[in-house]
């Protein structure tokens, strides 16, 4: 499946909830969901309530479009975290939350998911003090992620670096601002996961 490349407040609308894929509009009074919180379309307004597959296919889809990972990747995610000690859903959940351009947004080295994706894939970052250019990387416990030192002195990221400044970090990540680096101090427990969705309907819409 092709990556979808619509406008993206449509998906919000769609969930009928705020997936920040927009970045700093997504606080404002502009945010598509604060004008128009019903779903896009000439039938948007006169959506019947879901059904139990409906429910788990919302869920589904709410966490992929909130992480902006395709169908095949985010199945392969699930697979993995079902061989995992531990509950799958909530394993899940943990992966998505690791993957490099994730964490790049978290710390609020990007404006949005899909910035900080764009930037991993031009190699402005480092995994301990490798070039990792893959967005989908997953990080463990430990690693280091930095900023190169040549993307320090870009006036594009640096710009970035301070509109996103007060963006609270997780508390799994260790962030220290004067050098541009970070510590994965742990994979998230699911009370540190912001994703707007209850992963116990993914897990069915997938046992099916």
């Amino acid at each position: 499946m092709a990556r979808y490349t619509d406008a993206v407040c449509k998906l919000c609308r769609r969930e009928g909830k705020k997936l920040f894929l927009k970045g700093d509009r997504c606080y404002t009074g502009k945010c598509a969901i604060e004008r128009r919180s019903y779903a896009p379309g000439q039938h948007g307004q006169n959506r019947k309530k879901n059904s139990e597959y409906g429910m788990q296919l919302r869920a589904k889809q709410t966490a992929k479009r909130y992480y902006g990972i395709q169908e095949g990747q985010f199945h392969k995610y699930f697979l993995m975290a079902e061989k995992v000690q531990g509950i799958t859903g909530e394993n899940l959940l943990k992966i998505c939350e690791s993957r490099l351009d994730n964490v790049v947004y978290l710390l609020g080295w990007a404006s949005s998911r899909a910035e900080a994706r764009q930037l991993v894939t031009h190699a402005h970052y480092r995994v301990n003090g490798q070039k990792v250019n893959v967005p989908s990387y997953l990080l463990k416990a430990g690693d280091v992620v930095s900023v190169k030192e040549k993307s320090r002195e870009s006036d594009k990221l640096k710009a970035v670096f301070e509109a996103n400044a007060s963006r609270p970090v997780p508390a799994w990540l260790d962030k220290n601002a004067e050098d541009f680096s970070a510590k994965v101090v742990k994979l998230p427990d699911r009370e540190e996961i912001a994703v707007p969705v209850e992963e116990h309907l993914i897990v069915e819409y997938y046992s099916k």
